[in-house]
Protein backbone atom coordinates (compact mmCIF):
# COMPACT_ATOMS: atom_id res chain seq x y z
CA UNK A 1 0.00 0.00 0.00
CA UNK A 2 1.34 3.50 -0.23
CA UNK A 3 3.07 4.77 2.45
CA UNK A 4 0.95 7.39 4.37
CA UNK A 5 1.77 10.61 4.54
CA UNK A 6 1.79 10.81 8.45
CA UNK A 7 4.75 8.03 8.68
CA UNK A 8 7.05 11.15 6.57
CA UNK A 9 8.05 12.26 10.27
CA UNK A 10 8.38 8.65 11.53
CA UNK A 11 11.20 8.34 8.70
CA UNK A 12 12.45 11.66 9.54
CA UNK A 13 13.32 10.76 12.75
CA UNK A 14 14.83 7.75 12.25
CA UNK A 15 17.10 8.89 9.89
CA UNK A 16 18.06 12.62 11.42
CA UNK A 17 16.26 13.41 14.01
CA UNK A 18 14.63 16.53 12.71
CA UNK A 19 11.69 18.73 13.62
CA UNK A 20 8.62 17.39 15.17
CA UNK A 21 5.86 17.39 17.69
CA UNK A 22 4.59 14.29 18.21
CA UNK A 23 3.88 14.95 21.72
CA UNK A 24 3.66 17.98 24.38
CA UNK A 25 6.62 16.86 25.83
CA UNK A 26 8.70 17.13 22.79
CA UNK A 27 11.51 20.26 22.98
CA UNK A 28 12.03 21.78 19.34
CA UNK A 29 15.44 20.77 18.52
CA UNK A 30 15.92 23.52 16.44
CA UNK A 31 14.76 26.49 18.94
CA UNK A 32 16.59 26.11 21.79
CA UNK A 33 14.41 29.36 23.42
CA UNK A 34 11.23 27.79 22.44
CA UNK A 35 8.49 29.49 24.19
CA UNK A 36 6.04 26.30 23.40
CA UNK A 37 8.30 24.14 25.73
CA UNK A 38 8.61 20.91 28.00
CA UNK A 39 5.57 21.31 29.86
CA UNK A 40 7.27 19.74 32.71
CA UNK A 41 9.84 22.14 32.87
CA UNK A 42 8.47 25.47 34.16
CA UNK A 43 6.09 26.16 37.29
CA UNK A 44 2.15 25.83 35.98
CA UNK A 45 0.53 29.20 36.06
CA UNK A 46 -3.21 28.95 37.86
CA UNK A 47 -5.08 32.04 36.61
CA UNK A 48 -6.72 32.05 40.10
CA UNK A 49 -8.49 35.97 40.57
CA UNK A 50 -6.54 36.31 43.52
CA UNK A 51 -3.11 35.61 41.66
CA UNK A 52 -3.96 36.69 37.79
CA UNK A 53 0.18 37.20 36.71
CA UNK A 54 1.44 34.06 38.85
CA UNK A 55 4.29 32.93 37.73
CA UNK A 56 4.85 31.08 34.24
CA UNK A 57 2.70 33.96 32.67
CA UNK A 58 4.86 35.32 29.75
CA UNK A 59 3.02 38.16 28.20
CA UNK A 60 3.00 38.83 24.31
CA UNK A 61 5.76 41.29 23.48
CA UNK A 62 3.93 42.07 20.09
CA UNK A 63 4.49 40.82 16.52
CA UNK A 64 5.30 42.29 13.44
CA UNK A 65 3.02 41.19 9.99
CA UNK A 66 4.55 37.75 8.05
CA UNK A 67 3.85 37.12 5.00
CA UNK A 68 6.33 35.61 2.87
CA UNK A 69 10.04 34.31 3.01
CA UNK A 70 12.79 34.53 0.88
CA UNK A 71 12.46 33.80 -2.67
CA UNK A 72 9.06 34.16 -4.56
CA UNK A 73 8.67 30.54 -5.53
CA UNK A 74 7.76 30.13 -9.50
CA UNK A 75 3.85 29.91 -10.44
CA UNK A 76 2.82 26.73 -11.74
CA UNK A 77 3.14 26.73 -15.30
CA UNK A 78 0.00 27.21 -17.61
CA UNK A 79 -2.01 24.52 -19.59
CA UNK A 80 -1.42 24.65 -22.74
CA UNK A 81 -4.41 24.67 -24.83
CA UNK A 82 -5.23 21.43 -26.24
CA UNK A 83 -5.04 21.47 -30.02
CA UNK A 84 -5.44 17.07 -30.72
CA UNK A 85 -8.33 15.03 -31.26
CA UNK A 86 -11.48 14.95 -28.19
CA UNK A 87 -11.40 12.00 -26.35
CA UNK A 88 -15.01 10.85 -26.45
CA UNK A 89 -14.66 8.17 -23.76
CA UNK A 90 -12.73 10.50 -21.45
CA UNK A 91 -15.47 13.35 -22.06
CA UNK A 92 -18.49 10.85 -21.48
CA UNK A 93 -16.40 9.54 -18.41
CA UNK A 94 -16.27 13.04 -16.96
CA UNK A 95 -19.77 13.72 -17.22
CA UNK A 96 -20.80 10.40 -15.14
CA UNK A 97 -21.45 8.26 -18.38
CA UNK A 98 -19.51 5.44 -17.27
CA UNK A 99 -21.45 2.91 -19.70
CA UNK A 100 -21.06 4.93 -22.55
CA UNK A 101 -17.45 5.87 -21.28
CA UNK A 102 -16.42 1.90 -21.48
CA UNK A 103 -18.20 1.58 -24.93
CA UNK A 104 -16.28 3.95 -26.39
CA UNK A 105 -12.74 2.70 -24.41
CA UNK A 106 -12.95 -0.87 -24.82
CA UNK A 107 -12.39 -1.17 -28.86
CA UNK A 108 -9.53 1.12 -28.11
CA UNK A 109 -8.29 -0.37 -25.41
CA UNK A 110 -8.35 -3.81 -27.15
CA UNK A 111 -5.92 -2.51 -29.62
CA UNK A 112 -3.38 -1.30 -27.34
CA UNK A 113 -4.27 1.86 -26.60
CA UNK A 114 -2.87 3.13 -23.46
CA UNK A 115 -4.77 6.25 -21.96
CA UNK A 116 -8.32 3.70 -23.43
CA UNK A 117 -7.16 1.03 -20.95
CA UNK A 118 -6.30 2.96 -17.70
CA UNK A 119 -10.10 4.55 -18.52
CA UNK A 120 -11.42 1.07 -18.31
CA UNK A 121 -8.94 0.11 -15.26
CA UNK A 122 -10.91 3.50 -13.42
CA UNK A 123 -13.98 2.43 -14.23
CA UNK A 124 -13.72 -1.42 -13.51
CA UNK A 125 -11.64 -0.61 -9.80
CA UNK A 126 -14.34 1.53 -8.55
CA UNK A 127 -17.81 0.19 -9.96
CA UNK A 128 -18.34 3.26 -11.85
CA UNK A 129 -21.58 1.86 -13.61
CA UNK A 130 -20.68 -1.28 -13.95
CA UNK A 131 -19.73 -3.93 -10.96
CA UNK A 132 -17.03 -3.63 -9.30
CA UNK A 133 -14.09 -5.94 -10.74
CA UNK A 134 -10.59 -5.61 -9.19
CA UNK A 135 -8.84 -7.90 -11.26
CA UNK A 136 -9.52 -6.87 -14.36
CA UNK A 137 -9.15 -3.39 -13.12
CA UNK A 138 -5.75 -5.18 -12.64
CA UNK A 139 -5.15 -6.34 -15.91
CA UNK A 140 -6.60 -3.10 -17.85
CA UNK A 141 -3.73 -1.30 -15.71
CA UNK A 142 -1.37 -3.76 -16.19
CA UNK A 143 -1.63 -3.37 -20.17
CA UNK A 144 -1.50 0.50 -19.81
CA UNK A 145 1.17 0.29 -17.49
CA UNK A 146 3.70 -1.50 -19.78
CA UNK A 147 2.41 0.96 -22.53
CA UNK A 148 3.61 3.53 -20.86
CA UNK A 149 0.82 5.61 -19.07
CA UNK A 150 2.04 7.57 -15.85
CA UNK A 151 -0.86 7.30 -13.82
CA UNK A 152 -1.63 3.65 -15.25
CA UNK A 153 2.07 3.35 -13.83
CA UNK A 154 1.36 4.48 -10.41
CA UNK A 155 -2.15 2.59 -10.13
CA UNK A 156 -0.47 -0.53 -10.71
CA UNK A 157 2.25 -0.27 -8.43
CA UNK A 158 -0.72 0.85 -5.71
CA UNK A 159 -2.39 -2.56 -6.51
CA UNK A 160 0.95 -4.68 -6.84
CA UNK A 161 1.95 -3.13 -3.19
CA UNK A 162 -1.21 -4.56 -1.80
CA UNK A 163 -2.03 -7.49 -3.43
CA UNK A 164 -5.25 -5.91 -4.61
CA UNK A 165 -6.52 -7.97 -8.28
CA UNK A 166 -2.92 -8.96 -8.59
CA UNK A 167 -0.23 -11.45 -6.58
CA UNK A 168 1.56 -9.01 -4.21
CA UNK A 169 5.07 -7.94 -5.28
CA UNK A 170 7.53 -5.23 -4.22
CA UNK A 171 9.94 -5.67 -6.44
CA UNK A 172 7.25 -4.81 -9.62
CA UNK A 173 5.61 -2.57 -7.34
CA UNK A 174 8.96 -0.35 -6.76
CA UNK A 175 9.99 -0.37 -10.42
CA UNK A 176 6.29 0.77 -11.73
CA UNK A 177 6.13 3.59 -8.49
CA UNK A 178 9.64 4.88 -10.16
CA UNK A 179 8.95 4.68 -13.50
CA UNK A 180 5.56 6.41 -12.66
CA UNK A 181 7.23 9.38 -10.60
CA UNK A 182 10.19 9.50 -13.46
CA UNK A 183 7.42 10.41 -15.76
CA UNK A 184 6.12 13.27 -13.63
CA UNK A 185 2.80 11.68 -11.96
CA UNK A 186 2.70 13.91 -9.02
CA UNK A 187 1.44 10.70 -6.70
CA UNK A 188 3.38 8.33 -7.72
CA UNK A 189 6.47 11.62 -7.14
CA UNK A 190 5.68 11.60 -3.46
CA UNK A 191 5.21 7.90 -2.95
CA UNK A 192 8.61 6.79 -4.28
CA UNK A 193 9.97 10.08 -2.30
CA UNK A 194 8.38 8.26 0.62
CA UNK A 195 9.79 4.61 -0.56
CA UNK A 196 13.33 5.76 -0.90
CA UNK A 197 13.30 7.76 2.80
CA UNK A 198 12.15 4.39 4.20
CA UNK A 199 14.57 1.89 2.17
CA UNK A 200 17.55 4.71 2.87
CA UNK A 201 17.84 5.96 6.34
CA UNK A 202 19.47 8.83 6.78
CA UNK A 203 20.69 11.85 4.97
CA UNK A 204 21.03 9.90 1.54
CA UNK A 205 17.49 8.66 1.65
CA UNK A 206 16.19 12.18 2.46
CA UNK A 207 18.86 13.18 -0.12
CA UNK A 208 17.46 10.92 -2.93
CA UNK A 209 14.02 11.75 -2.17
CA UNK A 210 14.12 15.73 -2.25
CA UNK A 211 14.02 15.70 -5.98
CA UNK A 212 11.05 13.76 -6.24
CA UNK A 213 9.38 15.55 -3.23
CA UNK A 214 10.45 18.97 -5.04
CA UNK A 215 8.75 18.22 -8.60
CA UNK A 216 5.93 16.69 -6.66
CA UNK A 217 5.47 19.89 -4.22
CA UNK A 218 5.29 22.17 -7.20
CA UNK A 219 2.38 20.23 -8.41
CA UNK A 220 0.64 20.78 -5.62
CA UNK A 221 0.47 17.67 -3.43
CA UNK A 222 0.28 19.48 0.38
CA UNK A 223 2.43 16.00 1.57
CA UNK A 224 5.42 16.58 -0.14
CA UNK A 225 5.24 20.47 0.21
CA UNK A 226 5.05 19.55 3.84
CA UNK A 227 8.29 17.52 3.34
CA UNK A 228 10.12 19.71 1.28
CA UNK A 229 9.49 22.40 4.07
CA UNK A 230 10.72 19.60 6.58
CA UNK A 231 13.85 18.82 4.69
CA UNK A 232 14.98 22.50 3.67
CA UNK A 233 15.01 23.08 7.39
CA UNK A 234 16.85 20.41 8.23
CA UNK A 235 19.09 19.42 6.36
CA UNK A 236 22.65 21.30 6.61
CA UNK A 237 24.44 21.14 3.22
CA UNK A 238 21.76 22.45 1.45
CA UNK A 239 22.05 25.84 -0.75
CA UNK A 240 21.26 29.01 1.63
CA UNK A 241 18.62 29.81 -0.79
CA UNK A 242 16.63 26.84 -0.54
CA UNK A 243 17.43 26.99 3.63
CA UNK A 244 15.13 30.55 3.62
CA UNK A 245 12.07 28.21 1.45
CA UNK A 246 11.64 26.27 4.27
CA UNK A 247 8.76 28.32 5.77
CA UNK A 248 7.04 29.30 1.99
CA UNK A 249 7.12 25.70 1.80
CA UNK A 250 5.59 25.20 4.98
CA UNK A 251 2.59 27.79 4.53
CA UNK A 252 1.84 26.01 0.99
CA UNK A 253 1.12 22.77 2.54
CA UNK A 254 -0.41 24.79 6.19
CA UNK A 255 -2.86 26.68 2.91
CA UNK A 256 -3.77 23.66 1.72
CA UNK A 257 -5.69 21.99 4.44
CA UNK A 258 -2.63 19.67 6.08
CA UNK A 259 -2.83 19.84 9.68
CA UNK A 260 0.22 18.85 10.98
CA UNK A 261 1.57 21.56 8.22
CA UNK A 262 -0.83 23.74 10.07
CA UNK A 263 0.66 22.80 13.29
CA UNK A 264 4.29 22.44 12.48
CA UNK A 265 3.66 26.29 10.79
CA UNK A 266 2.16 27.89 14.20
CA UNK A 267 5.13 26.22 16.29
CA UNK A 268 7.20 27.34 13.86
CA UNK A 269 5.66 31.16 13.68
CA UNK A 270 6.25 31.09 17.43
CA UNK A 271 9.48 29.80 18.20
CA UNK A 272 11.03 32.27 14.74
CA UNK A 273 11.47 28.88 12.65
CA UNK A 274 13.04 29.63 9.41
CA UNK A 275 11.92 33.34 10.11
CA UNK A 276 11.12 36.12 12.10
CA UNK A 277 8.59 35.38 15.23
CA UNK A 278 5.18 36.07 14.79
CA UNK A 279 2.73 35.05 18.01
CA UNK A 280 -0.47 36.41 16.65
CA UNK A 281 -0.04 34.15 12.97
CA UNK A 282 1.29 31.46 15.08
CA UNK A 283 -1.48 31.34 17.19
CA UNK A 284 -3.90 31.66 14.28
CA UNK A 285 -2.72 28.65 12.40
CA UNK A 286 -2.19 26.37 15.61
CA UNK A 287 -6.08 27.21 16.31
CA UNK A 288 -6.92 26.50 13.09
CA UNK A 289 -5.02 22.99 13.52
CA UNK A 290 -6.73 22.46 17.12
CA UNK A 291 -10.42 23.25 15.48
CA UNK A 292 -9.87 20.59 12.77
CA UNK A 293 -8.91 18.00 15.25
CA UNK A 294 -5.26 18.05 15.95
CA UNK A 295 -4.67 16.91 19.33
CA UNK A 296 -1.48 17.83 19.50
CA UNK A 297 -2.43 21.51 18.37
CA UNK A 298 -5.32 21.11 21.11
CA UNK A 299 -2.71 20.86 23.85
CA UNK A 300 -0.37 23.36 22.44
CA UNK A 301 -2.82 26.20 22.05
CA UNK A 302 -4.04 25.45 25.94
CA UNK A 303 -0.23 26.86 26.35
CA UNK A 304 -0.71 29.89 24.50
CA UNK A 305 -3.87 30.76 26.11
CA UNK A 306 -2.22 30.30 29.83
CA UNK A 307 1.11 32.32 29.18
CA UNK A 308 -0.92 35.04 26.59
CA UNK A 309 1.24 34.47 23.72
CA UNK A 310 0.02 36.02 20.28
CA UNK A 311 -4.02 36.11 22.17
CA UNK A 312 -5.24 37.07 25.25
CA UNK A 313 -4.88 35.34 28.65
CA UNK A 314 -7.84 33.16 28.67
CA UNK A 315 -8.20 30.56 31.58
CA UNK A 316 -12.02 28.77 30.27
CA UNK A 317 -10.41 28.18 26.97
CA UNK A 318 -6.91 27.02 27.37
CA UNK A 319 -8.87 24.94 30.18
CA UNK A 320 -11.24 23.23 27.15
CA UNK A 321 -8.43 22.63 24.99
CA UNK A 322 -6.57 20.82 27.60
CA UNK A 323 -9.74 18.92 28.04
CA UNK A 324 -9.74 17.82 24.76
CA UNK A 325 -6.49 16.94 24.27
CA UNK A 326 -6.09 14.96 27.76
CA UNK A 327 -9.78 13.40 26.19
CA UNK A 328 -8.05 12.33 23.18
CA UNK A 329 -5.16 10.23 25.45
CA UNK A 330 -2.44 13.68 25.49
CA UNK A 331 -1.43 13.76 29.13
CA UNK A 332 0.06 17.14 30.15
CA UNK A 333 1.10 17.00 33.86
CA UNK A 334 1.83 21.08 33.88
CA UNK A 335 -1.88 21.59 32.01
CA UNK A 336 -3.33 19.30 34.75
CA UNK A 337 -1.43 20.82 37.48
CA UNK A 338 -3.16 24.66 35.89
CA UNK A 339 -6.72 23.28 35.57
CA UNK A 340 -6.29 21.58 39.34
CA UNK A 341 -5.71 25.84 40.11
CA UNK A 342 -8.58 27.46 38.52
CA UNK A 343 -11.60 28.27 39.87
CA UNK A 344 -14.18 25.50 39.94
CA UNK A 345 -16.85 27.52 37.76
CA UNK A 346 -14.10 27.69 35.09
CA UNK A 347 -13.49 24.13 35.37
CA UNK A 348 -17.57 23.50 34.87
CA UNK A 349 -17.31 26.10 31.98
CA UNK A 350 -14.44 24.26 30.16
CA UNK A 351 -16.04 21.44 30.20
CA UNK A 352 -19.31 22.16 28.95
CA UNK A 353 -16.68 24.20 26.18
CA UNK A 354 -15.41 20.99 25.15
CA UNK A 355 -18.90 18.74 25.37
CA UNK A 356 -19.79 21.40 22.63
CA UNK A 357 -17.07 21.39 20.96
CA UNK A 358 -17.18 20.10 17.08
CA UNK A 359 -14.52 19.77 14.59
CA UNK A 360 -14.47 22.42 11.57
Amino acid sequence: MPIPPARLLKYFLASMAVLTVAGPETVLAQAPDSVISQPGTAPASTFRTDRPTGPGVKPSDGVGVFDRMGAKLPDLPPEKDYKGPIDEAYGAYQRGYYLTAMDKALPRAQLGDPAAQTLIGEILSQGLGVKKDVKNAAFWYGKAADGGDAAAMFKYALMLMEGEGVQRDKVKADDYMRKAAEAGNSSAEFNWAQILVADNPGEKGLKLALPFYEKSAEQGVADSQYAVAQIYASLKDLPEEKKQLAREWMVRAARAGFDTAQLDLGIWLVNGVGGPKDYVKGFEWLKLAANGGNVVAQNKLAHLYINAIGTPPNPIEAAKWYVLSRRAGLADPSLEDFYLGIEDNQQKAAIDAANKFRRR
